[in-house]
């Protein structure tokens, strides 16, 4: 029996998933964020290593069994970075083949037919990657606001700070947006609060996106602009990825994953139109399951093992295990 083993590192926590040449996933890990940026190159080795090591106790296999790896890492974002993320995963001691990618890749993988289209993650942040049949790749830098990219939790979180500082100032309405800001860091007052954000006292949670979505839901106007807004920066980039591998006149697939996608119709139809005024043919798609079960297509095509032929196996099992439940043969 081969086996394969998949990481998913983000910003926020690391997925670790071993699956065997059936599709069925045997052992799951979980750790904090792996992101270098944010905690550093110990960080990311620490979170690999715990959740390699919790995946392997539950599947009850020896790393030499696994006969692929595949590793989709937040932070990974320029070919200068490779050479240290390979010495972080050396640190592991496989003896199989691997691959890194960014995690953006992984959303791909796990959702679209053959790994082919445009995945939109959109979590803390926001990332976009693609690739066409014939392999050409697309992608955003992925580095957030500096660069224009836009619709994650942190720039749902950023831009409803600017229509807080906009009520108080009076360039528009009062919004309740106000007291959520203000009791998320305990500020008495608006001066409070933009004093202390701009003297680095305050610091804002990304999951004030969830009460920023709720906000709008509830009807309040500025809360809705925001996620409005969100959608169609979500939107465009797809529409660019989707141009940068010549598909935007095709039946693209265009994956949406990330936990912001939960907000459900107030940021997805939006996006939608920002995508099909471009891309007129494309199809939209939840992501069903976990985006580690990309990573473990990445580790399987390293073994020149076909992982979609076992795919919709691995993503039935693996969501029992990404949500905390005991895993069951299917």
């Amino acid at each position: 029996m081969k086996y394969f083993v998949g990481f998913d590192v983000g910003s926020s926590k690391t997925d670790a998933l071993v699956v065997d040449e059936t599709g069925q996933c045997v052992g799951f890990g979980r750790a904090g964020g792996g992101n270098y940026q944010a905690v550093g190159w110990e960080g990311l080795r620490t979170a690999l290593r715990e959740s390699f090591a919790a995946a392997l106790q539950v599947s009850g296999i020896d790393k030499a069994q696994i006969a692929g790896a595949g590793f989709g890492i937040a932070g990974y974002d320029f070919p200068s970075d490779r050479e240290a993320h390979l010495q972080a995963i050396a640190l592991l001691g496989l003896l199989c083949p691997v691959e890194v990618v960014n995690d953006g890749v992984n959303g791909l993988l796990a959702g679209a037919t053959r790994g082919v289209g445009v995945n939109v993650t959109a979590g803390s942040s926001n990332n976009c990657r693609g690739r066409n049949r014939s392999g050409m790749e697309g992608r955003i830098v992925g580095n957030g606001t500096q660069f224009g990219e836009f619709g994650g939790a942190m720039e749902i979180v950023q831009r409803g700070l600017h229509m807080v500082n906009y009520a108080w100032i009076k360039r528009r309405p009062a919004t309740v947006l106000a007291r959520i800001y203000l009791e998320a860091v305990g500020a008495r007052d608006e001066l409070e609060l933009m004093e202390g954000l701009s003297n680095e006292h305050y610091h804002l949670p990304t999951s004030l996106a969830t009460q920023v979505t709720d906000a709008a839901r509830n009807g309040d106007a500025a809360a809705q602009e925001v996620i409005h807004w969100a959608g169609e920066e979500l939107g465009w980039l797809a529409v660019s990825v989707a141009r940068q591998i010549e598909m935007a006149d095709e039946e693209v697939e265009i994956i949406q994953s990330g936990s912001v996608f939960e907000a459900g119709k107030a940021i997805t139809e939006p996006m939608e139109g920002i995508v099909w005024q471009h891309c007129p043919r494309a199809k939209l798609i939840r992501l069903a399951g976990p985006p580690v079960a990309g990573a473990v297509i990445l580790g399987m095509e390293q073994a020149n093992f076909d992982g979609y032929a076992v795919r919709d196996r691995m993503v039935r099992t693996a969501k029992n295990w990404s949500s905390g439940a005991e895993a069951r043969p299917v």
